[in-house]
């Protein structure tokens, strides 16, 4: 950008900002800031920001006050669709309120005396930087912090009592400790929740109250919980808290999800072991589906982390629409809670259509998919899918070959069934464990102008979670065989049997091949199971697989011969044998309810051996596109200082054995649905062993950092309910590939060889 624009730029946003004080009443002002100041090494300042009640105009990326200027172009005339437009697209001028101001200021000194600082002060100086602006500052001061030195208890009810005492060792008061109000009510909720869970299901943390004596000139605090007897109102005579166990356990199918006895009359009952069922027209799910979803028994004392996990657990059964749970005191003996599960059934069956445009390099085409799903195949919840697929795409740059467009078709069956291969097994783990155990067969055609290809996949896996915010997945067999029927002769003649320009990678995909896989993968989401505003959230995503191992160990035993390749074979066909693991980071700092800073670090290895000297063209690592390299198209980065020569089947040169992905986004919410993001990324890929046909792609340890491409750029993001549209504008900023002033376009930017347009679905990660 030259000077002039920059120039022209500045005058802009200043006539935009002084056209703001047409919407700011005489005699007020607007908020231009809010400043938090704290001299302790505690975070203070950072913590109080969402105790403040009244902010000043948002900024796009924490910078400019763009949605402000955007109204301030407006007029005050709202009868103009132009004015209204301007101003539904912008943020009103935010006007100082006093009121706020000293909420806020009230807040934040309660906040530090919650954690304990029991003198602290704030104070509040709106200081008056324009002639209408103003910037509110708020001084912390903290002073000592008091500690507890010890903790009592006075408790009215002597059975709850001996609960307390066997609990002494989880309890989250200690002396010693920093006094805070938010231990102690988290102490309030931790002993409530452990007394429901041992038969006190009437138990609020409202019976736990304190009382905090601080002697003088000392920050010594000695606490003295209290445990109220029960009392139905406060007009009623203290009684001891009556513990419950669960009574009779009824499943009760679609009568509505409220008990209503009549409507609990008129069903049709079954007497199973443990528990009734009672239904109306027809039975639509088989009673040991209900029954292998619940925790809780009859007899049992009342558990309402049993009860919340058999809530989960139906919640989480496809078949059902809605489910509830409730307790009613049994009417002959009430130490018992008659337990009620209350659920309706979803439509079991539909078909959806998909239809997508694609662009591949320039190469239009379009894909469509039609999917048919049973959710109750078997009347346990399974779900059995059904999808169809088929794309076309029109190819063009190609010489020599009869056919000139791309066609794919193929179809997925899937079965997905509640339970798993560990709650049968280990009955105990059935308490413990939410777990699926999934199937599947897929077929997929692939008929290019080189080759036709035809991938047969097989995979039994196994899915469970012990919470909500970790996930692990084990593939006890998945097998693919991928079969090469057709290949052009203009192809083999001069990629595949040409001496001059053999190319060993390209050779080894284009044959027929068995990859047989065992893996297993975790996740975990710091933000899953939780509500409320988060400062940080952090995920994590690991991936381990082998292939081909047990086949190997087999023919070792059997001694058997080796093929002309040096392959073992299993059925005439070689396998492939190879190890593979991957790490995926993902850090979300929230600055604020409109701008986050995103932290990505992915990585990846994978290493042939045994039967293989080339990883499968499936499980090499590729770089560029919308979810890697933003500055280079799909699969046009690398390995290591590798440089396309822009012949046909470079793509397949394009792969490696090893990944390293490193991605900096600043976001910002714009206005409306859109978003937006600037983005810096950094990574490459490269190979393990050293192939001629990848020249500079083997990874070294001494000088891999040289390797190191580089890419920044800007992207906006539509934000619907279920999903996000995506565009990203990606420029190289260092290129590997290259040497001297090339290598970095970042100091020499070329447009036509530099930039890179992605459209996506989704986040990139």
């Amino acid at each position: 950008m030259s000077l002039r624009n920059i120039i022209y730029l500045l005058i802009c946003l200043l006539a935009t900002s002084c056209s703001v004080s047409k919407f700011i009443p005489e005699d007020e002002y607007m908020l231009n800031s809010v400043d938090i100041i704290s001299h302790s090494k505690e975070n203070h300042a950072s913590l109080s920001r969402s105790y403040v009640r009244q902010n000043p105009n948002s900024k796009w990326f924490s910078v400019a006050k763009v949605p402000l200027y955007i109204y301030s172009l407006s007029g005050r005339d709202t009868t103009k669709w132009v004015n209204r437009a301007l101003q539904k697209a912008g943020e009103a001028p935010v006007i100082y309120d006093s009121v706020q101001a000293e909420l806020t200021r009230s807040n934040i000194e309660t906040m530090l005396r919650n954690n304990g600082y029991l003198h602290a002060t704030v104070d509040f100086e709106p200081k008056v930087v324009k002639k209408n602006r103003l910037n509110a500052i708020y001084y912390l001061h903290e002073r000592e912090r008091y500690k507890i030195v010890s903790v009592t208890r006075e408790v009215e009810d002597s059975l709850v009592e001996n609960y307390l005492l066997d609990d002494t060792i989880n309890t989250l008061l200690k002396p010693g400790m920093s006094f805070s109000i938010n231990a102690l009510n988290k102490e309030r909720e931790r002993i409530t929740a452990m007394l429901k869970d041992v038969g006190f299901y009437k138990f609020q943390k409202e019976y736990i109250t304190y009382e905090a004596d601080t002697a003088h000139h000392s920050t010594d605090v000695n606490i003295k919980m209290k445990v109220a007897a029960f009392r139905e109102t406060l007009q009623d005579v203290a009684t001891t808290h009556k513990q419950y166990r669960f009574g009779n356990i009824h499943f009760v199918s679609d009568a509505g999800l409220r008990i209503d006895d009549n409507e609990l009359a008129s069903c049709d009952t079954i007497e199973m072991e443990n528990y009734s069922l009672l239904y109306k027209n027809q039975l639509f799910m088989r009673p040991t589906t209900l029954s292998n979803n619940t925790y809780i028994l009859p007899g049992e004392l009342y558990s309402q982390s049993r009860v919340d996990r058999t809530y989960n657990s139906f919640s989480q059964l496809s078949a059902l629409r809605y489910t509830t749970l409730r307790m009613r005191e049994n009417k002959d003996d009430s130490s018992l809670l008659d337990c009620y599960i209350l659920f309706e059934r979803r439509k079991r069956r539909s078909l959806t259509f998909e239809v997508e445009g694609t662009n591949t390099a320039g190469d239009l085409g379009a894909a469509c998919s039609m999917t048919f799903s049973d959710r109750n195949l078997f009347k346990g919840s399974e779900v059995l899918s059904l999808r169809l697929f088929g794309a076309y795409e029109a190819i063009s740059g190609l010489s020599g070959y009869i056919k000139d467009s791309y066609f794919e078709y193929g179809a997925e069956l899937g079965l997905r069934i509640p339970g798993g291969i560990i709650s049968t097994m280990v009955p105990a783990e059935k308490r413990l464990l939410k777990s699926v155990t999934q199937f599947s067969l897929q077929f997929n055609s692939q008929e290019r102008p080189e080759f036709e290809r035809q991938i047969l996949s097989a995979s039994w896996s196994y899915l469970w979670s012990k919470k909500q915010s970790t996930q692990h997945k084990l593939d006890i067999l998945d097998a693919s065989y991928i079969y090469v029927p057709w290949i052009s002769e203009t192809f083999k003649r001069e990629y595949l049997d040409s001496i001059s320009n053999r190319n060993s990678i390209l050779k080894y995909n284009y044959e027929n091949l068995l990859i047989t896989k065992l893996g297993y993968s975790f996740s975990y989401n710091s933000s899953l199971g939780k509500s409320g505003f988060q400062p940080t959230v952090f995920s994590i995503r690991t991936n381990i697989e082998c292939s081909g191992n047990l086949l190997t160990g087999v023919n070792s035993l059997l001694s058997t011969n080796k093929n002309s390749e040096g392959q073992y074979t299993f059925l005439n066909i070689a396998y492939a044998q190879y190890v593979k693991g991957d790490l995926d980071l993902t850090t979300r700092m929230n600055i604020d309810d409109r701008n986050s800073l995103v932290l990505h670090m992915g990585l990846g290895v994978a290493y042939p051996y045994g039967n293989s000297t080339i990883l499968p063209f499936e499980k090499r690592y590729f770089s560029g596109g919308a979810n890697s390299m933003r500055g280079w198209t799909v699969r046009g980065l690398g390995p290591g200082s590798f440089k396309n020569k822009n012949s046909d089947i470079d793509f397949i040169n394009q792969s490696g054995d090893m990944k390293l992905d490193v991605n900096i986004e600043l976001r910002s919410h714009l206005f409306w649905k859109i978003h937006s993001a600037l983005f810096i990324d950094a990574g490459n890929i490269w190979t393990i062993r050293s192939y001629k046909e990848q020249p500079g792609g083997q990874f070294d340890a001494r000088t891999f950092y040289q390797d190191i491409a580089f890419s920044y750029g800007m992207g906006f993001r539509f934000e619907l309910d279920f999903f996000v549209f995506r565009l990203d504008c990606g420029m190289k900023a260092v290129n590997p590939a290259y040497s001297g002033k090339d290598k970095y376009p970042l100091l020499n930017p070329d447009f036509s060889r530099d930039f890179a347009l992605h459209f996506a679905v989704g986040y990139p990660f």
